[in-house]
């Protein structure tokens, strides 16, 4: 069954809802009464649906927690589960709801009865992302069978509201499966394949290749990537929504991060498969503003590099020359982000001037000691754009937190032999690392660094996403380019 088979809309009878094998979902305010679609199930149980809603168990959940029943008397189902869930209810209840559905519909078909859901675009957009797993590379694949059919009183009105929804949610998957990819599966080469098949969303994909990032300048990015035997990329891709100068998204792209010569500790460097979840970003809002047919000009631009050490690994000590002709000592070979970024950056704004920048990156370890895994450390150099961004992430229910930019982080990154270099000391290290990279921004570009390590990859999972990759941002970006920047 195809990913997008396993969501599909349509309008049952009485009876086929009664012979229905698999779970049944219905609907139920606070106060416990019916959604009017749960009153003929409730009929079928002899009342044990309006009871179950009435009760102190009932009244105990939260909005989008259910209560089931298991094996219910007058019907055919397995399970029959009754959604706490207002009339009036807000997004993040409805996309809690879908969530919980998406939870319990594993490895089976749920029918979904939601006649009279103000919200249905959340609960399935909620169900969707829910129901994301990445098990590829199992053999043994347990959720091949899950399906969730939402019961509605015109199925093609119902998926044409959901359909933006849909798309971002295909954004948001395709960024994750980027992200959950094991290294020597998405290495350099396999990611520019990945990037180049957005051709068939309608984005226009440029990749520059070694030769090309030599002629134009891009030593820094192309020292990271110098001690592997992957080759190293930058990867442009375009949606030309509009006629207007363009947003630019850029994503640092380390497909897999040792440290370099300054090698990572063992324990957890597995982890580091996700240290690229900052193109994947990027490529998700891509893709969903295209699948969308967002009316914006975009351009998003990733480095694809590995940091591996080698005997043609960059040492510290050794002095690059950026593309903006800064000369950089690296002291750190862990510190590699900001290097590919710092070209990214100075490459966008020479070659597109666009409207503003938006950079994300799984940059530094500080950042996760600063904030944890509930929000993303934001930087800015312009409070409008920051103030549209955290506007944006407030709505969708995505966590940033803007973090102090100052020029007396300058000291940090003084070299006595180089225009500066790659690292300061331990103080401070995420608003020292996004002031290096503030130095590849002309004073005035509008400019918003994102450090997304805490947050690109959730070992426990979120209410939305399993455990593994999130997608976080791309619900963000692709809301404040439907705020900001899209022709009306």
């Amino acid at each position: 069954m195809s990913d997008s088979e396993r969501i599909r809309f349509t309008s049952p009878t009485k009876n086929e809802i009664l012979r229905h094998e698999g779970h049944i979902v219905l609907f139920a305010q606070s106060d416990g009464q019916l959604f009017p679609s749960a009153h003929p199930i409730d009929q079928a149980c002899n009342g044990s649906v309006s009871r179950a809603a009435s009760s102190e168990a009932f009244t105990k959940l939260k909005p989008g927690q259910s209560l089931s029943l298991e094996f219910p008397s007058g019907l055919a189902s397995k399970k029959l589960v009754i959604m706490k869930l207002d009339r009036t209810a807000q997004r993040f209840e409805a996309q809690r709801a879908g969530a919980s559905i998406a939870k319990q519909a594993s490895n089976t078909h749920s029918l979904i009865l939601c006649q009279g859901c103000r919200r249905l675009e959340d609960i399935v957009f909620g169900a969707k992302l829910r129901d994301y797993r990445f098990d590829r590379h199992k053999n043994d694949k347990k959720n091949e069978t899950t399906e969730m059919t939402f019961c509605v009183r015109d199925p093609e009105a119902a998926k044409k509201k959901c359909q933006p929804h849909l798309d971002i949610a295909a954004g948001i998957i395709f960024g994750r499966d980027l992200v959950n990819e094991p290294a020597n599966i998405l290495n350099t080469d396999s990611f520019v394949s990945r990037l180049e098949d957005l051709r068939d969303d309608g984005i226009e994909v440029k990749i520059l290749n070694e030769d090309e990032l030599k002629n134009i300048g891009m030593r820094a990015l192309l020292a990271v990537g110098q001690g592997s035997t992957n080759p190293s990329y930058v990867a442009i891709m375009e949606w030309k929504g509009a006629a207007s100068a363009p947003l630019v998204l850029a994503g640092k792209g380390v497909v897999f991060d040792t440290g370099g010569i300054s090698l990572k500790p063992a324990t957890k460097m597995e982890l580091m498969t996700m240290d690229m979840a900052g193109a994947a970003t990027v490529a998700g809002v891509m893709k969903a503003i295209a699948r969308r047919g967002a009316k914006a000009h975009v351009i998003g631009i990733v480095g694809l590099v590995e940091n591996m050490p080698g005997g043609q690994a960059q040492r510290p000590g050794d002095v690059i020359r950026s593309l903006k002709g800064d000369t950089i000592e690296v002291i750190n070979t862990d510190a590699e982000g900001r290097l590919v970024l710092a070209d990214l950056l100075w490459y966008a704004q020479s070659q597109y001037e666009p409207l503003g920048i938006i950079d994300l990156a799984t940059l530094t370890g500080a950042i996760i000691v600063s904030l944890g895994s509930e929000f993303a450390g934001l930087f800015s150099n312009h409070n409008k754009f920051c103030a549209e961004f955290l506007a944006a992430a407030h709505g969708v229910g995505e966590k940033a937190w803007r973090m102090p930019l100052d020029p007396s982080f300058d000291k940090s990154l003084k070299s006595r032999i180089a225009d500066l270099k790659n690292v300061g000391g331990r103080e401070a290290g995420a608003s020292v690392a996004s002031h290096f990279l503030q130095r590849f921004v002309k004073p005035t570009m509008p400019w918003i660094h994102l450090d997304i390590a805490g947050v690109a990859l959730s070992q426990r999972g979120t209410e939305l996403s399993p455990s593994g990759a999130t997608g976080w941002g791309i619900q963000t970006i692709n809301q404040l380019i439907l705020n900001h920047y899209e022709e009306r």
